[in-house]
């Protein structure tokens, strides 16, 4: 059989750079630890410093490793697991909910969100911010979208203050039918990036879920998730613990 196009193609050097150095994090470097600087790396391996800062921008991308400023750059602990599943028939913000509500506005929903909710272009709805802390870390912001029409009985005397806990409680008073969820990988809006830590375009994990309540769509949220340090967990056994290679010697000290 010829060689095929694809496996023409060679490899890009920092690319073989950050396979190489994927395996000295797992056995070299604990979590926590600070790299050699730049130029150190660069005479270790051979490659010119350009080179290597293309193959550390993509373990970061992977989460693997984490630059802090004034500290340098770091190995980066495992992903952590994120339960997103199985569906608890309940709306958010009820039971045992695990965002934090920052504030509520009406405007009109992105076109996308609209056509979701059955809603016009130019028709405001109620935008609900959310965010999700893990470990003290922000690791998730969502935006929970709900028609005027969701919640008739809201009252007129809102402040800044209630409107948001508001448009909760009228939410909960509907008779959840169920949800359904489609995840994709996305980039980082600027206003969810500075929530996140991140940089705008910053990979990111969307989870968009649409809330049925007499028969239609009573709600949507856009849920982005930091791609560096989550891992979305579906299912009744929660998240699988996934642990990077440490060698024993350190494990040890």
């Amino acid at each position: 059989m010829g060689t095929t196009q694809l496996e023409a193609v060679q490899e890009p050097k920092y690319w073989h750079l950050k396979t190489v150095l994927n395996d000295a994090l797992d056995s070299e470097f604990e979590v926590g630890e600070i790299l050699p600087n730049e130029r150190d790396l660069a005479a270790r391996f051979g490659v010119a410093r350009a080179t290597l800062r293309q193959a550390l921008e993509q373990l970061e991308l992977e989460g693997r490793l984490q630059r802090r400023r004034g500290v340098g750059t770091t190995v980066a602990p495992p992903r952590m697991g994120v339960a997103v599943g199985p569906t608890t028939n309940a709306w958010p913000g009820a039971g045992r909910d695990s965002w934090n509500t920052i504030g509520c506005v009406e405007a009109p929903a992105p076109a996308p969100v609209a056509a979701l909710l059955g809603t016009g272009p130019d028709d405001a709805v109620h935008t609900i911010r959310r965010e999700r802390v893990m470990q003290g870390q922000s690791v998730a912001t969502e935006l929970l979208y709900v028609p005027p029409a969701s919640v008739p009985n809201l009252s007129g005397l809102l402040t800044p203050a209630t409107h948001a806990q508001a448009v909760l409680r009228e939410l909960h008073t509907l008779e959840l039918d169920g949800d359904d969820r489609a995840v994709e990988l996305g980039s980082a809006r600027a206003e969810d990036a500075k929530q996140l830590d991140r940089l705008p375009g910053a990979p990111v994990l969307v989870l968009t879920t649409r809330y049925y309540a007499g028969g239609r769509v009573a709600a949507a949220s856009v849920a982005t998730y930091r791609a560096d340090t989550c891992r979305l967990t579906f299912g009744d056994s929660g998240a699988v613990e996934v642990t990077h290679h440490q060698p024993e010697s350190r494990q040890a000290s």
